[in-house]
């Protein structure tokens, strides 16, 4: 056994050298990703129905939600008042049924009394923390319609509601999730400073808008920004009862996903030839349509280069907005810049290329459509200059001099008609009093580099892994407290959070217990918690009561698993009332 376990760690080692000899030859992340993670946050007070009464936010969240990628991009939604009313944590988006749940879910909000924007802002931060993975990008989501109003029953001050969302957007800031804010001012008296700070701190942006009419575009915007990609405007069609033809090109086979969104008052008929002049059959495995009753979506999948044409059909006299974004799973990559270290007046060579989940691309067609620029920042003054780049088919190549300064920061951005995107910035250290170099340092000596470094690293993950295996595993015990809060659904009223420490407890835990073994929740005795591996909790439900976690009824009747920062709901049957939960360190 312990020859096998040797044999096991030799591969492991060996795997972890050749993953880093290749991360250092690829000079950078080997799976860098265009998929999202992202949280709208929805006000769902009754004075939304003032100011957008036939519910065309749903309609724009829903398109959001269809324009995602079938790669997997995630997306959750929180629905708040003066506080969570409901809320979906991130869906991973990998079929049409999990787009139409997400769906059918943003349509089943209902309207509630009261409004207090740090309660989505906050809730919206916790579900990107407990769902965030490194190679997606997340971003908020917020759409509101006025200020706060706040419940004057409660003990929460305007000061307070303002103070919690100050913190929930520096969480925001801190952790890196931008927050696209947008104001629908249907009434006038939006406060539109603080969506604007709301944005602005956290790296966001704001959008205003008097009609709800709106939101649908500004959607589609956010999406498309947050991914470098641009909205390519088609046409707008004055429908006249017959099919119309629409141009759509497809610029090079580097597109994954091409999205059509139709918006339009009255349902449309949409057929679809492609550059062979072959009509393709809709929906089908790589074209995909989807409907709702203000807008059409077609999803056009790993769509062959040329040009397509799309047949869209109207009631007479509707006026269908046609919109195209392009999908791109391209990553700009800045060659590394060669030299033993660079003085005032040496000539720096730039070389920028693309890569598609790894592997550097090589297409003279591609590149040539596609402006690329240098952006040097003399980070003494403050000041940036543009150099325009030449192409072929390997990228993009150029050079610049250095000046007197002692630092400077490089990037390059590429840009067509359709997407852009923009290198890492490479910081560029001028040695002062040396005689200017060109000295490069060549691939042979970069490789002899390599091994000492990684192999001193390997032996230490050997090491490791041997006390891992040998160690003697210690008994599982509960670590960490559970935030227990408790709603009177009749009044609303809830009660202050107590704090319970559960390393006080041994084996198993009833949620009687947390409750004090107060007699009118004799219920939930048959509701047990026990210790689980990497300090999270099971939870096995024995009673009748429901318990729902991100608004949803789970099954835990043969023990759900519960990690740090879950937050679960227990429906009482005896009592109208409910429990809120939340496993914290």
């Amino acid at each position: 056994m312990f020859k096998k376990w040797i044999s096991s760690f030799v591969v492991l080692y060996v795997i972890f050298l050749a993953f880093q000899y290749a991360s250092v030859q690829a000079a950078g992340p080997l799976n860098a990703s265009s998929r999202i993670e992202a949280l709208l946050v929805v006000d769902v007070s009754k004075s939304m129905l003032d100011s957008d009464p036939h519910l065309i936010s749903n309609e724009a969240m829903k398109m959001f939600v269809d324009m995602s990628s079938v790669k997997g991009d995630k997306i959750g939604v929180v629905a708040y008042a003066d506080e969570v009313m409901r809320e979906s944590a991130l869906v991973d988006i990998r079929s049409e049924q999990s787009k139409k749940d997400l769906k059918s879910f943003i349509d089943s909000l209902a309207k509630y009394p009261y409004t207090n924007i740090s309660v989505g802002v906050n809730e919206a931060v916790k579900l990107l923390d407990l769902g965030h993975e490194d190679d997606y990008f997340p971003l908020i989501v917020l759409l509101a319609d006025g200020n706060n109003d706040l419940n004057k029953s409660k003990s929460k001050t305007v000061q307070q509601a303002d103070d919690d969302l100050a913190v929930a957007v520096e969480a925001a800031k801190k952790k890196g999730y931008p927050i696209y804010t947008i104001g629908l001012n249907a009434d006038g008296k939006l406060n539109k400073q603080v969506l604007q700070n709301v944005a602005t701190s956290t790296n966001g942006q704001f959008f205003e808008t008097t009609t709800a009419d709106d939101l649908p575009g500004i959607l589609s915007q956010i999406f498309a920004n947050h991914l470098k990609l641009k909205i390519v405007p088609i046409n707008q069609l004055t429908a006249n009862g017959e099919f119309q033809d629409i141009t759509i090109h497809v610029p090079n086979e580097n597109v994954i996903e091409a999205n059509i969104s139709l918006i339009s008052s009255q349902p449309v008929k949409v057929k679809l030839i492609d550059p062979s002049g072959t009509e393709q059959p809709i929906p089908s495995d790589n074209i995909l349509l989807s409907t709702s009753k203000s807008y059409s979506m077609v999803k056009l999948i790993n769509p062959v280069q040329g040009d397509w044409t799309l047949k869209v059909k109207g009631v007479p006299q509707d006026k269908i907005d046609i919109n195209l974004i392009f999908n791109y799973d391209l990553q700009l990559k800045l060659a590394p810049l060669v030299s033993n270290g660079f003085t005032a007046g040496d000539i720096v060579k730039i070389a920028s290329f693309f890569e598609d989940n790894g592997a550097k691309i090589a297409d003279k067609a591609l590149y040539s459509t596609m402006k690329a620029t240098l952006l040097i920042k003399d980070l003494t003054n403050g000041q940036t200059e543009e150099i325009p780049l030449t192409s072929d088919e390997q990228g993009f190549t150029g050079d610049f001099k250095l000046g007197d300064s002692n630092q400077y920061e490089v990037l390059v951005k590429a840009e067509d008609n359709s997407f852009f995107r923009e290198t890492a910035v490479e910081k560029i250290n001028v040695q002062k009093g040396a005689t200017p170099t060109a000295a490069k340092v060549s691939p042979i000596q970069e490789e002899k580099s390599f091994p000492w470094l990684y192999a001193g690293i390997g032996a230490l993950l050997l090491i490791g892994l041997l006390a891992f295996f040998f160690a003697k595993k210690p008994k599982r015990g509960f670590s960490g407290q559970m935030v227990v809060e408790i709603k009177d659904e009749d009044t609303g009223e809830r009660t202050t959070p107590q704090f319970k420490k559960l390393k006080d407890f041994q084996g198993k835990i009833k949620l009687h217990q947390l409750l004090s073994v107060a007699p009118e929740f004799s219920e939930t005795d048959q509701i047990l918690f026990k210790p689980d591996k990497a300090d999270m909790l099971l939870i096995v439900n024995q009673s009748d009561c429901t318990i729902e976690k991100s608004g949803r009824a789970i099954d835990a009747r043969k023990g759900q698993l519960v990690k740090r920062n879950d937050r679960l709901r227990i429906l009482l049957k005896k009592v109208n009332k409910s429990i809120y939960i939340e496993y914290i360190s």
